[in-house]
């Protein structure tokens, strides 16, 4: 398979990952078997680590909460990035862990079912971490767009519009 077919299957996956294997095979060109052994291949290879849904829970009777917090930390000689991102990782309500350049290390998406399990995670296990200096909460309020889907139509403004 070339780069560029590779590409135009991950381009498809990102787009829907439930496209059959005969509309991937139609999209990319390719032989039906080729796509299934190529997404074989990419899952085995680490490439395409899952698949899942982006889920507007405003749509939804069920409370969900998302934070960005974002933590600084100290390095010593025995403690690097890597031993502080394991740990994190390891927390079922952290959803997405990045080192980040610029005023803080990491940008950690915590998910929780309430704004207090959210805040009692983060101040019972992250900011107890020896390496954490400081963590900063930012709850997310309303999503317009996650991993690419837009959740709005764009005239939910129900504001008075005001003129002077």
């Amino acid at each position: 398979m070339t780069a560029s077919a590779r590409d135009a299957l991950l381009d498809s996956l990102l787009e829907n990952a439930r496209y059959s294997t005969a509309d991937l095979a139609r999209m990319t060109g390719l032989d039906e078997s080729d796509v299934e052994a190529a997404i074989a291949d990419l899952e085995e290879d680490g490439v395409v680590r899952g698949y899942r849904a982006v889920v507007d829970w405003e749509s939804t009777d069920r409370e969900r909460v998302r934070a960005v917090v974002e933590v600084n930390v100290e390095l010593d000689r025995e403690t690097g990035y890597g031993d502080v991102s394991r740990r994190l990782a390891g927390y079922d309500a952290v959803d997405t862990l990045r080192l980040v350049s610029g005023d803080y290390d990491f940008h950690v998406e915590v998910i929780g079912d309430s704004m207090r399990d959210v805040s009692a995670f983060i101040a019972d296990e992250i900011a107890p971490i020896p390496a954490v200096t400081q963590t900063v909460t930012h709850y997310a309020m309303t999503t317009y767009k996650e991993s690419g889907v837009d959740f709005g139509d764009g005239d939910d403004d129900d504001r008075l519009s005001v003129s002077p």
